[in-house]
C-alpha cells in the first residue's frame, strides 16, 4: 500500500525560514555595531583658530580639508596627528595656505556619508522596527498555539520508521502468539471481513513494569507494516478542561486517515482509571478524556481497521467500562520471564557486545530469578561497563557474576572498613543461613556466601532455585523462615549474644509466619480461613474506611499467638540442628573469614569433608 500524504512527515520549511531571519536580523545588528566601530576612529584634537593660524606659521600643518557648509576645517599636520577648528571665511586663508605648501580640498564629495548615515540613523530603526513585528507574530503564535492544544500529541511512526519485529521480542512467547492474530488481521483484513469476522478493536497488554509491553506494541506494528501512532496516557490531560476529549477525537481522525493503523497509549491507567474516583467524586477533566475515549472505540466502523494497544501494569485501577467486549477485548498479560525466557533475553541483549566464548548464558538466567527484560539489559549493559573499566578486550564470567551482584544486592563498598570482630560475626551469621539451607529439606540450594559489604548490607547468602516455581508448599514457607532465623541462631550459639544484624531476617521471617496463617490458611490452630481484607486505595473510590481487620480481638490474640508459635517452633529446630553441627560451623566460618566469598561447589566441597570425617 502506497504512503498516503498524511503519512509523510511533516514539512517544517516556515520554522526553518523563521529561523534564519531571527539569524539575518542578528547579523545585521552586529554588522552595524562593527562599521559603526570602524568608522568612528579616535575624534581629532580641536584647535582654536588663533592655534590653528600659529601651527600654520611653524609650517607644522600638512594637509587640510575646508567644508564651508559646516563651518569647519579638517587638518593633518606634519606627525600625522589630526585636529579640527572653526573655519572663518578670510581671503588671504588659502593663499597662506598654499605658501606654506599645505594640500587644500574644499568641500570634497564624501562616498560613505549616506551609507554612513543610514547605518548610524536609520539601521536601528528598521531593526527595531522588525524586531517589533516578529514579537508581533510570536505572541500571535502563542495565542494559535493556545487555540491548538486540542490537537493530538502522538508521536507517528511510517511504516518505514519501524524496524522492530517478534526477532527483537524473547520471553513472552505466549504474549506473542496472542498478538500475531492482530498482525494478520492487520496485513490482510480482506480474509475476515469476507467471513463476517470482527477482529478486536483493542488490545490491553498488562504486566509488571520492564517486562516489555511497549517493545511488543511497536513489533506488532513492524510486523504489520502499519503506521504506529504513540503516546502516553498523561499526554491527554491538560489543565484546561475539553483539552483531552479533542486530542482524542483528533487522533483518531488521524489514525483513521492512515488506516490499516495501530495506536499505542502507554501507561493507560493515568487516564483511564476507575471513574468516580477520590473522595468527592465529580466529572473532572480526566473523565471528560476517558468518556470520549470509550466513544471512539465503541464508534469504529466494523470495516475500519484501526487497532487500539494500551499497556499498564495496574489493570485493576482501569474502568470496567474500558475492560467491556467491543473496547479492549482481548487482554494479554506480558509476565516475567521464565528461566528459558531470561535466557533467550540475555542472548538478545548480548549480541552487540563483545562476550567471551565460554560464557554460559544459562547459569545467569538461573541466577535471575523474577528479573524482567529490562532488569536483564541493565545487567549485560552493567557487565560490558566493568568489562571497560577493568581495560579487558570481552566480557567474561566474571564480570556478568559481578553485574548480577551489583543489581540485585548493589555495589561491592570496598571503602567500609569493619572491625576483625564484627567481620567475624557477620562470616558465623551468613554460614548460618547457608548451613541450615544444606541440612533441611524443602530449601534451594546455595549459590553464595560472601562477607564483602554490597550496598547497606554487611554479607550476604545466595540461594538459587534449580528451576523456576509458581507454586509454595507449606513445608517451603517453613523452611524459608528456618534459613532466615539461621544467622541470628548461629550468633547466638557461637558468641553467647546477638546483633543487629538480624533485623532483616526477622522481618521478612515475620511477614511469611502471617501469610501463613492470614493469607494461606495453613495453621492448624486456626483453620483454612483468610483473616483480613485488602485495604482498597483511597483514590479508586471504592472504599473509603479501613475494613482491613475482619475479626474480633479474642481472634487478633490467636493470629497473634499462631505466628509467634510457627517462629518459635522452627526456632527450636534450627538451633538443634546448628548446635549438632557446631564443629561444621566453625570450620566453614573460619574459612569464609579467610576467602571472603564461598561459591557454591566450594560450600558444597567443605560439607563433603566433614562429611567423610563424620562431623555429619
Amino acid at each position: 500500500m502506497a504512503e498516503s500524504p498524511e503519512n509523510k512527515p511533516t514539512n517544517n520549511t516556515p520554522k526553518d525560514w523563521r529561523g534564519l531571519i531571527w539569524y539575518g536580523l542578528l547579523g545585521l545588528t552586529i554588522l552595524s555595531i562593527v562599521f559603526s566601530v570602524m568608522k568612528s576612529p579616535a575624534a581629532p584634537k580641536v584647535l582654536d583658530y588663533t592655534s590653528f593660524l600659529a601651527e600654520l606659521d611653524r609650517g607644522t600643518v600638512k594637509q587640510v580639508t575646508i567644508r564651508t557648509n559646516e563651518k569647519v576645517i579638517e587638518g593633518v599636520k606634519r606627525d600625522n596627528s589630526k585636529f579640527k577648528t572653526y573655519y572663518m571665511d578670510s581671503p588671504t586663508l588659502v593663499p597662506d595656505l598654499r605658501a606654506k605648501g599645505v594640500q587644500i580640498q574644499i568641500n570634497p564629495a564624501d562616498s560613505g556619508w549616506l551609507l554612513s548615515v543610514f547605518l548610524q540613523a536609520f539601521l536601528p530603526v528598521i531593526l527595531i522596527g522588525l524586531l517589533w513585528f516578529f514579537i508581533l507574530r510570536q505572541a500571535q503564535g502563542a495565542n494559535n498555539q493556545a487555540m491548538s492544544f486540542g490537537k493530538s500529541r502522538a508521536t507517528a511512526n511510517g511504516k518505514d520508521k519501524n524496524n522492530i519485529t517478534f526477532k527483537d521480542v524473547a520471553g513472552v512467547d505466549e504474549a506473542v502468539e496472542e498478538v500475531r492474530e492482530i498482525v494478520d488481521f492487520l496485513k490482510a483484513p480482506e480474509k475476515y471481513q469476507a467471513i463476517g469476522a470482527k477482529i478486536p478493536k483493542g488490545v490491553l497488554l498488562m504486566g509488571p513494569p520492564g517486562t516489555g509491553k511497549t517493545l511488543l506494541a511497536k513489533a506488532i506494528a513492524g510486523e504489520a507494516g502499519v503506521p504506529f501512532f504513540s503516546l502516553s496516557g498523561s499526554d491527554f490531560v491538560e489543565m484546561f478542561v475539553g483539552v483531552g476529549a479533542s486530542r482524542v477525537r483528533d487522533l483518531f481522525k488521524q489514525a483513521k486517515k492512515t488506516q490499516p493503523s495501530i495506536i499505542f497509549v502507554d501507561e493507560i491507567d493515568a487516564v483511564g482509571r476507575h471513574r468516580g474516583a477520590g473522595l468527592g467524586g465529580g466529572h473532572d477533566e480526566r473523565e471528560q478524556t476517558l468518556n470520549q475515549l470509550l466513544v471512539e472505540m465503541d464508534g469504529f466502523d466494523p470495516k475500519t481497521t484501526v487497532i487500539v494497544v494500551a499497556a499498564t501494569n495496574r489493570p485493576d485501577i482501569l474502568d470496567p467500562a474500558l475492560l467491556r467486549p467491543g473496547r479492549f477485548d482481548r487482554q494479554v498479560v506480558v509476565d516475567k520471564p521464565d528461566i528459558k525466557g531470561r535466557q533467550q533475553i540475555l542472548k538478545i541483549h548480548s549480541t552487540e557486545k563483545k562476550i567471551d566464548e565460554n560464557v554460559d548464558m544459562e547459569v545467569i538466567a538461573r541466577r535471575t530469578p523474577g528479573f524482567t527484560g529490562a532488569d536483564l539489559a541493565n545487567l549485560v549493559n552493567e557487565a560490558a561497563l566493568l568489562t571497560a573499566r577493568k581495560e579487558k578486550q570481552q566480557v567474561t564470567m566474571v564480570e556478568l557474576e559481578e553485574a548480577t551482584d551489583r543489581v540485585m544486592a548493589g555495589p561491592e563498598r570496598k571503602s567500609r572498613l569493619i572491625s576483625e570482630k564484627e567481620k567475624e560475626i557477620v562470616a558465623f551469621h551468613e554460614v548460618g543461613h547457608a548451613l541450615v539451607a544444606k541440612l533441611i529439606s524443602d530449601s534451594d540450594p546455595v549459590h553464595k556466601v560472601s562477607i564483602l559489604p554490597r550496598g547497606m548490607a554487611l554479607g550476604y547468602t545466595l540461594q538459587l532455585p534449580k528451576e523456576d516455581k509458581y507454586l509454595v508448599s507449606k513445608a517451603e514457607m517453613e523452611s524459608q523462615i528456618k534459613v532466615l532465623l539461621g544467622g541470628r541462631i548461629a550468633e547466638q550459639l557461637i558468641f553467647n549474644s546477638i546483633t543487629t544484624g538480624a533485623s532483616n531476617d526477622i522481618e521478612r521471617a515475620t511477614d511469611i509466619a502471617r501469610a501463613y496463617v492470614c493469607t494461606y490458611g495453613m495453621s492448624e490452630e486456626l483453620g483454612t480461613r483468610k483473616y483480613g481484607r485488602t485495604q482498597q486505595q483511597v483514590f479508586l473510590g471504592r472504599d473509603y474506611s479501613d475494613h482491613s481487620k475482619d475479626y474480633s480481638e479474642e481472634t487478633a490474640r490467636a493470629i497473634d499467638n499462631a505466628i509467634q508459635g510457627l517462629i518459635q517452633r522452627c526456632y527450636k529446630e534450627v538451633e538443634k540442628l546448628l548446635a549438632d553441627h557446631k564443629a561444621v560451623l566453625e570450620h566453614v566460618s573460619r574459612q569464609l573469614m579467610e576467602k571472603e566469598v564461598i561459591d557454591g561447589p566450594e560450600f558444597e566441597a567443605m560439607l563433603k569433608e566433614h562429611l567423610k570425617s563424620g562431623v555429619i
